[in-house]
């Protein structure tokens, strides 16, 4: 069992920047952040293998946001900048701890889930 603790988020003004992060319990394979809005399907935000070697990310937020993670920490971040109202969701980290042969941007890939944390971006 593997618990994850998230950090950060909150409210910003359009253009500004925040950065989430969430802490592991124990190790970790490839970790992702995920995102969803009332009435909508959670999507993917951005992935990274353990290694950092593997990096994806979603359409709306490459080039504005970075993911990164400190494995001694057992820890994964999510830098966002040059906000948009747009990006204002719930955000949750994820975590794989096995091979599934899912695809990054699959939820299925992960088993185990952060209790999420709001980001709300003012226009």
């Amino acid at each position: 069992q593997v618990h994850l603790v998230q950090s950060g988020g909150g409210l910003v003004q359009a253009g500004g920047s925040l950065r989430l992060s969430c802490a592991a319990s124990g190790r970790t394979l490839g970790m992702a952040w995920f995102r969803q809005t009332p009435g909508k399907q959670r999507e993917v935000v951005a992935f990274s293998s353990r290694e950092g070697n593997s990096l994806y990310y979603g359409a709306s937020v490459k080039g504005r946001f970075t993911i990164s993670r400190d494995n001694a920490r057992n820890t994964v971040y999510l830098q966002m900048n040059s906000l948009e109202p747009e990006d204002t969701a719930a955000y949750y980290c994820a975590a794989e701890v096995s091979n599934t042969g899912a695809a990054y941007n699959n939820a299925l890939r992960y088993t185990y889930w952060g209790q999420g944390t709001q980001v709300t971006v003012a226009s």
